[in-house]
């Protein structure tokens, strides 16, 4: 039974367990505060209601211990009731105890502010980190709005589809995390970016609608807004506009905060829609914090920021995507496209839905016709046989009556970062590595036996 559950049950003998979140001694009679994940309640601890096991404990229960209870349940007097304690109108009088397990003194107090314990402390011992209530509540947060949104999307007749998470590198933007493969020395696979591929590829396979909470992988520098690994809400809908796309998006988002955060307020509805350009010149950047009063932590001010352009120019001065490669221009700029004509001038389909001046999500429609693929990569200097090797199941798949189609995909982390009020993604992910991109908990990255390493035909370098 759930410690919740005992505030209907006074006059009743139940069983319950949990931590122990704190203990009060007062001479011959004791109280202890005991933990699960619904609540808190009050246990008396009086010696003539034990038995005598459980009077020899009494003085050796210590925090963080879990216990097994046996007591009655009595309603407090009202002088007594805890209002700030959700079992306040009871408390347990303690029978039985039983020790399910003892614990060690935790690392860190657990009622101690986060923001006064050294982030690497409380990652190298997440576990304990976790039994705070706001962790706890961050974690069923997030469980709250994959199953929303799940239940969203199949009722708009979408399906879920799981893809690989071992694939094949490719030229599309980040650095790819690679995996060696035993059985071809010498040849590898690639953790996925995002499944950007896999989904177009679903679109020519006639799903027409498809999602995915999907893990991906990005070797890249992590800061407070990114992860070596991280989630994405991933959709892909053939035979759709710009238009029809943002706006099944923008619905589910205003559904989902209006159930799951009924407290929050969204600034405007119908999201605003703000081109590239003006976002640039008006705020500096292309994901702006609109909000009317950025002091107010529960104004949620959505904005789309449309029309990209196709291209930018790189360091050395050579083009590359603005996004990725597989963003299509906007129809009246197909003809600039395939002519190598005017490039900078070029605008894509790509659109962004920015929260509160984090960019949350961004998709396009994709270019579903291979010629007009092969054209971005030729501009951004992929050509003949590196276009074959990197790309060319996309390109046959294309050619294959592949329907027009586009997508999005949400940045959940920071969707539930800004949703919490949390400062870093690190605060809504269970087990999240450090800004370096290490794991003080499991200790890793970490090194391998040689055996292992001669077996996948691979040597170590020293720098």
């Amino acid at each position: 039974m759930s410690i919740i559950e005992t505030t209907n049950l006074i006059g009743q003998e139940i069983n319950i367990v949990g931590w122990v979140d704190t203990k009060r001694d007062h001479g011959k009679i004791a109280f202890i505060d005991l933990r699960d994940r619904t609540a808190k309640v009050q246990v008396v601890l009086v010696p003539s209601s034990l038995d005598e096991v459980s009077k020899s404990l009494m003085s050796e229960i210590r925090p963080e211990w879990v216990l097994k209870i046996r007591g009655l349940v009595k309603a407090r007097p009202d002088r007594l009731i805890n209002p700030d304690l959700a079992t306040g109108t009871i408390e347990i009088e303690a029978l039985g105890i039983e020790v399910l397990n003892t614990a060690l003194t935790p690392i860190f107090p657990l009622d101690q502010d986060k923001n006064e314990i050294s982030e690497e402390l409380r990652l190298q011992y997440r576990y304990l980190d976790l039994r705070r209530p706001e962790m706890y509540d961050n974690l069923l947060k997030r469980h709250k709005i994959n199953q929303f949104v799940r239940n969203f999307l199949d009722k708009e007749g979408f399906l879920e589809v799981e893809t690989p998470i071992l694939t094949k590198s490719t030229p599309e933007g980040a650095r790819d995390f690679i995996v060696p493969s035993r059985h071809q020395v010498g040849s590898f696979y690639a953790l996925p970016q995002s499944p950007q591929q896999y989904k177009q590829l679903l679109m020519a396979g006639g799903v027409e609608r498809y999602f995915q909470i999907a893990r991906c992988f990005r070797d890249e520098d992590t800061r407070k807004d990114r992860q070596p690994e991280f989630t994405q809400l991933d959709m892909e809908m053939s035979f759709v506009s710009e238009e029809d796309i943002m706006a099944l998006n923008e619905k589910l988002l205003i559904e989902l905060v209006q159930t799951l955060y009924p407290e929050k307020k969204i600034q405007s509805i119908p999201f605003p829609s703000i081109s590239y350009a003006e976002a640039m010149e008006k705020y500096g950047n292309d994901r702006p914090d609109i909000r009317e009063d950025k002091e107010d932590n529960d104004l949620l001010a959505f904005c789309w920021i449309v029309d990209f352009p196709q291209f930018e120019k790189t360091e050395e001065g050579n083009w590359t995507f603005s996004h990725n490669p597989f963003s299509a221009p906007k129809p009246e700029y197909m003809e600039n496209l395939m002519a190598t004509k005017d490039i900078e001038t070029i605008i894509s389909t790509q659109y962004d839905i920015v929260l509160n001046g984090f960019e949350i999500g961004g998709g396009s429609i994709r270019s579903h016709k291979p010629e007009a693929l092969r054209k971005v990569l030729e501009i951004i200097g992929y050509e003949g046989e590196i276009v074959d090797k990197s790309f060319g199941h996309i390109l046959t798949a294309l050619a294959s009556g592949t329907p027009p189609h586009g997508g999005i995909a949400w940045g959940m982390d920071r969707l539930l970062a800004v949703l919490q009020n949390e400062s870093s993604i690190r605060e809504v992910i269970a087990f999240p590595k450090t800004g370096d991109a290490q794991d003080p908990m499991m200790q890793s990255p970490s090194s391998v036996s040689i055996e292992q390493l001669v077996e996948l035909g691979i040597s170590i370098k020293k720098q």
